[in-house]
């Protein structure tokens, strides 16, 4: 496993980098965002951890320029920000998960292993899940509609994929954040209708036929 860690705190970098070598995980240092963006634009990583205050360019900006360059690698952020409205913050800028400083290693550890197995997403049952003309593969995170390959993050892939698996039936915004966002907070976000926006302009904006409806006031539902 290969991680990319974005931290301008040396000794934090240090500790981390250290703990997670120990792991037998090969971890590559930037010590400011602009440095981070580009390392993640020259080189494939399985997991970027960052942090979220840092000078050039902090860790929100540089997810939303790591998504928009259409690099799905998971990214996890660090921060001392602990409000609930910090944490939405961070995932709507495209990150997969958020962690609270100070933390603890072995969190951060189990976090990042979850990570790189959510994004490999193998299913024991069935690597592919099919509905209408739209095809996914669990194991390679790729997905087909009508033949065109469609580019998602692992967020949105994940939150495609539990759409998919529940077809026919209406899912809540509370339940998205809990199965897809393992947030169990009751908090005001928008980070649902968001991340739908990306999906529905992925899967269904081409197309006449689209699968992604909402349900106002209670959820979303993929079908016919």
């Amino acid at each position: 496993m290969k991680v990319l860690l974005i931290e301008d705190e040396l000794k934090v970098a240090e500790s981390v980098k250290a703990f997670l070598e120990d792991a037998q995980i090969i971890v590559h240092c930037a010590f400011d965002g602009a440095t981070g963006l580009q390392m993640a634009q020259k080189s494939e990583y399985d997991v970027i951890v960052s942090d979220i205050i840092m000078p050039q360019l902090n860790g929100v900006e540089l997810c939303k320029k790591i998504r928009n360059a259409h690099i799905t690698t998971p990214i996890l952020l660090l921060s001392a920000l602990y409000q609930p409205e910090d944490k939405v913050l961070g995932l709507e800028s495209g990150a997969d998960d958020y962690l609270s400083k100070p933390f603890d290693l072995r969190e951060l550890l189990a976090r990042i292993q979850a990570l790189v197995r959510r994004a490999h997403n193998i299913s024991s049952v069935s690597s592919k899940l099919v509905f209408q003309d739209l095809e996914m593969d669990l194991q390679t995170l790729e997905v087909w509609r009508s033949n065109e390959k469609i580019i998602l993050t692992p967020r949105e892939f994940a939150l495609l994929t539990y759409l998919v698996r529940n077809q026919g039936r209406v899912i809540s915004k509370t339940e998205l954040l809990e199965q897809v966002w393992n947030i169990d907070e009751q908090i005001n976000t928008n980070v649902i209708e968001v991340y739908i926006g990306y999906i529905r302009n992925k899967v269904d904006k081409k197309f006449e036929k689209k699968l992604i409806h909402t349900h106002h006031g209670v959820g979303y539902i993929v079908k016919e």
